[in-house]
């Protein structure tokens, strides 16, 4: 227990051997439950997942022995501190946590974090995700890796130019517009936003976290970013910026709609909408009458420079609409979002 609050934390592993048993063995000893999710992996990751939990559970005077847990018969409750829970089929990472989410509502766990089984997150930050939640401040902290130059070193140039894409689009979609580093997995949620959200719907797939965050504003959730250095080892990652960008943004554009239609319509009409929809329209106009002006004046040099000039107009006016959309969604959101600096 920290704080009065009982604590979970959540370890999503796909073949993860060698790492995710260092990563139960290091959880802080004021968290009250660990679920450790095997997605199905091919490795040894569920052998290396149960021998630190019956190690663990003896050392906590735990009753049941690491039982085995799976997706389609969760058995009876445990009063184990860890928890091996296996996947029968590969889900994806977010279908891992969302496992792990499902069972602390069951166990009305008052805040649950997530450790990837890479080893990537240090647990002495854990305490950082927590107190905000505790102090009431906010329903969900996520780490950042953007914020100084010192905690962004580790991270490849690829790394955090794909980083920097998904961020905008993440801050569009969700409408957290301070918020960075999205694709950080390092984060704590309370009780009170995992049975609030439609959990059952969470992407599980990479992007879950960006989904979340998505479903978190429509239930206007209040978040926070905490900084945190980038940590890599001898892990490899399963994201391939290539296809993962296209896959998310279609992902999040999906979202997008949905969250100002849900926000912002159904609710009671807000004119922000009309800005997002004139000014996508309009620059979309404006893009295409300049690329067909480029083209016809290769043939007809006398109509090219009128035609440039209008689809400059469309495309200003297009940005000035989109402008103030984004600046009415700013104002409509900022209180939703808290910074945690040290």
């Amino acid at each position: 227990m920290y704080r009065g609050h009982t604590v979970a934390v959540v370890v999503p592993a796909y073949n993860e051997e060698g790492f995710v048993g260092e990563v139960l063995e290091t959880v802080p000893d004021y968290v009250d439950r660990i679920y450790a999710i095997d997605d199905d992996s091919s490795d040894g990751t569920w052998a290396e997942i149960r021998r630190a939990a019956t190690v663990l559970n003896e050392i906590e005077g735990g009753s049941d022995r690491s039982p085995t847990v799976t997706t389609t018969n969760r058995g009876p409750g445990t009063t184990n501190r860890v928890v091996p829970i296996q996947h029968e089929t590969n889900r994806g990472v977010g279908g891992a946590i969302k496992t792990g989410y499902v069972q602390a509502c069951d166990d009305v766990i008052d805040i649950t974090a997530v450790m990837g089984g890479d080893g990537q997150m240090d647990p002495d930050l854990l305490s950082r995700f927590l107190d905000p939640i505790v102090e009431g401040e906010v329903d969900y902290t996520k780490g950042n890796r953007l914020l100084y130059p010192e905690y962004r070193r580790g991270m490849s140039a690829w790394r955090l130019f794909g980083n920097s894409i998904l961020s905008y689009l993440t801050k569009m979609a969700s409408g957290y517009w301070k918020m960075m580093d999205p694709q950080n997995g390092y984060t704590a949620i309370s009780l009170d936003a995992l049975q609030t959200i439609d959990l059952d719907g969470m992407y599980e797939d990479y992007g879950y976290c960006n989904d979340l965050l998505v479903k978190l504003n429509v239930e206007e959730m209040r978040v926070a970013d905490v900084p945190m250095p980038a940590v890599y080892g001898d892990e490899e990652s399963g994201i391939q910026y290539s296809t993962y960008i296209p896959k998310v943004s279609g992902m999040l554009f999906r979202n997008f709609c949905w969250r100002l239609r849900t926000r912002y319509l159904a609710s009671g009409f807000n004119p922000l909408v009309l800005g997002y929809i004139f000014g996508v329209f309009v620059s979309l106009a404006g893009a295409v009458s300049g690329a067909r002006a480029l083209l016809s004046g290769l043939q007809r040099e006398d109509t090219a420079f009128d035609r440039i000039a209008t689809s400059g107009r469309l495309l200003l006016s297009g940005t000035v609409f989109l402008s103030l959309a984004v600046l009415f969604d700013m104002r409509k959101n900022e209180e939703l979002e808290v910074h945690q600096y040290e």
